[in-house]
């Protein structure tokens, strides 16, 4: 009985996701104890274009207005906990008014922050009051040549939560919420700088909870990632203990299999893909040491850059050795090897990320690299199965949670959908034209953790 409930609720919230039409707001009380997120990317109307070469949207109030409000209208007949959008066109003041005063009449708290040097659009997030109540806010810039940026919450609820499992209790669920929106990988090279971006986001939530002395909590990242589940953002996220939250509702794994299970962008190459995340960490996960993360995943940038040149691991292994006439790869030789593949512009890697990433390699510690040194520190290195073991943590996470003693809150993934409908099947619908990206909410309950 309780699970037809259960899935009656899905159902009811599926339809709600996707029977919206014109500019009915019809928001549904959300259920006892659950909260949800939606991301959006609404393509700002400085990028839409109106044909193929030069027109765009921005130049045709008409246009951008209409898209705009019919993008609230789906937002606000949502009633997400928190909203999370980017490309929203802050240059504009009439957009920014409209965004704000709609938001705010359906007694949200939002919170901009535009790129840097004058791009013209950015991040808005919104926080229902009436479900949590903001402590804290700060800004992350990450000073690049993309010029992103990305907005860190704490938020608190506002009413105590309650019936957690089989135990009354009530308690104030804590959860620092990220906004983000990372660079597009227009070639290879810029592997390198989207991931210092996810570096530098949790380089900033780690200070915020050093600085501020928090304990556990649960951590949100959302927003458009611009890669796929293929890429190293993906992975690196994974390795420090992120899950996908759409993934984890739909039972997806990390496998190549399911990479193409499900779109959210059209890019403007006409390529379909899933870029758009939301990303949970519970409190107990296990993580890696963050800079261990980060080597292993520059490592294996340097790895499919060198996979890409179709090369055998002897003769990678060649190529990074040069004439050395010793059997060894230099300090000097690597990173002449690194500016060989680019990854040494100006928005790449620094003087100290290039000690750290050869200290990480050099195993044993005697100054050079070997070729056991280099097939173990960069060519065998497996992201697949660091992934793969962190879903197996995942799957025995509620199992081994009873053998401790200390309690904590985190989260649980309840549903995630994606609209339209479509999108979940790997289909881009022609008659969409909300955005070139389509929103996905997930829909999260406590979790009750022993750790």
């Amino acid at each position: 009985m309780v699970k037809g409930r259960e899935e009656e609720s899905k159902l009811c919230r599926r339809k709600r996701k996707r029977s919206w039409r014109g500019n009915r707001v019809c928001c549904v009380v959300p259920e006892p104890a659950v909260v949800s997120c939606t991301t959006f990317n609404i393509l700002a109307p400085i990028y839409k274009r109106l044909d193929h070469e030069s027109t765009r949207e921005s130049d045709y109030r008409a246009y951008w207005l209409s898209r705009n409000q019919r993008i609230l209208d789906q937002l606000l007949s949502d009633c997400s906990s928190i909203i999370c959008l980017q490309e929203v066109w802050l240059g504009s003041e009439e957009l920014v008014k409209l965004y704000e005063k709609r938001l705010s009449d359906a007694k949200y708290d939002t919170f901009k922050l535009a790129r840097t040097n004058n791009r013209g659009d950015g991040l808005l997030t919104a926080v229902n009051k009436g479900i949590f109540k903001v402590k804290n806010y700060k800004e992350c810039l990450f000073n690049d040549f993309g010029d992103r940026v990305a907005q860190l919450l704490h938020v608190e609820s506002v009413i105590p939560f309650s019936q957690i499992g089989n135990v009354d209790e009530n308690f104030q669920q804590e959860i620092l919420i990220v906004n983000t929106h990372l660079l597009f990988p227009h070639d290879r090279t810029l592997s390198i700088v989207r991931l210092k971006q996810v570096y530098k986001i949790l380089q900033c939530i780690e200070a915020y909870q050093k600085e501020n002395k928090l304990g556990p909590m649960p951590i949100i990242l959302s927003g458009d990632w611009n890669g796929s589940k293929r890429g190293q953002v993906y992975k690196f996220l994974r390795s420090q203990g992120f899950v996908s939250s759409y993934d984890q509702a739909h039972h997806y794994t990390d496998n190549d299999a399911d990479c193409h299970k499900w779109v959210s962008h059209r890019n403007h190459r006409g390529n379909i893909c899933g870029v758009d995340f939301i990303w949970l960490l519970n409190p107990n996960m296990q993580r890696k040491h963050l800079k261990t993360s980060w080597n292993e995943a520059v490592l294996a940038i340097i790895k499919n850059l060198l996979r890409v040149a179709s090369l055998s691991e002897y003769n990678a292994y060649e190529l990074l050795k040069a004439d050395n006439s010793c059997d060894y790869i230099t300090y000097s030789r690597f990173c002449e090897a690194l500016y060989e593949l680019n990854l040494l512009h100006p928005n790449g890697l620094e003087r100290e990320e290039i000690d750290e990433l050869w200290a990480h390699a050099d195993l044993d510690r005697n100054g050079v690299l070997d070729f056991p040194e280099f097939l173990s520190s960069i060519w065998n290195t497996d992201w697949h199965d660091q992934c793969e073991n962190t879903c197996l943590e995942e799957r025995a996470l509620e199992q081994e949670s009873f053998h401790n003693k200390d309690v904590v809150y985190g989260l649980t993934v309840k549903d995630a959908v994606l609209f339209p409908p479509e999108v979940e099947t790997g289909i881009w619908p022609d008659n969409y034209n909300l955005s070139d990206h389509a929103p996905l909410t997930v829909t999260f309950s406590p979790l009750k953790i022993f750790t």
